[in-house]
């Protein structure tokens, strides 16, 4: 008799990072500010912790969205007065994407309203269990970002 799916590690750890990526999704949602959705949320944080002046190029490439999914996230959030894109000085055919102060304090906002389920989590695992973790997962994206034949 053939093994089940469920006897497969492989199966059952994409199970897991599936069900991860849901729940983290899901919680992160429910505490945004009114108006900001997951997608937007991801790009105000993206320029939050890298800094502004990102190429959507590099804001696309880095959250894994297409051209036209984050071209209509900037519009969004560029009409919401969250970002702004400018001409590159360099080069004034790039645009780069820059946090407006309604944008840092939208992410601000939401961050405050995150923080308490953080620090539940951090309360929960201790910062062995996250460090452990890394390598694996890091090596698994990086092998799936190679193999995208």
């Amino acid at each position: 008799m053939p093994p089940e799916p469920e006897d497969h590690a492989d199966v059952q750890v994409f199970d897991e990072i599936r069900y991860i990526e849901h729940l983290v999704r899901t919680a992160i949602t429910r505490k945004l500010p009114v108006g900001l959705n997951y997608p937007q949320f991801e790009v105000l944080d993206l320029l939050s912790r890298r800094g502004d002046g990102s190429s959507p190029a590099q804001v696309a490439h880095a959250l894994q969205m297409t051209k036209s999914g984050l071209t209509n996230t900037i519009q969004r959030l560029c009409a919401r007065k969250l970002i702004e894109v400018e001409d590159c000085p360099a080069d004034r055919r790039r645009k780069r994407l820059w946090l407006t102060p309604a944008g840092r304090q939208a992410y601000a906002q939401a961050m405050a309203n995150i923080r308490p389920q953080i620090d539940q989590l951090r309360d929960g695992f201790t910062t062995r269990e996250f460090r452990d973790a890394l390598p694996f997962l890091k090596a698994l994206r990086a092998w799936l970002s190679e193999s995208k034949d």
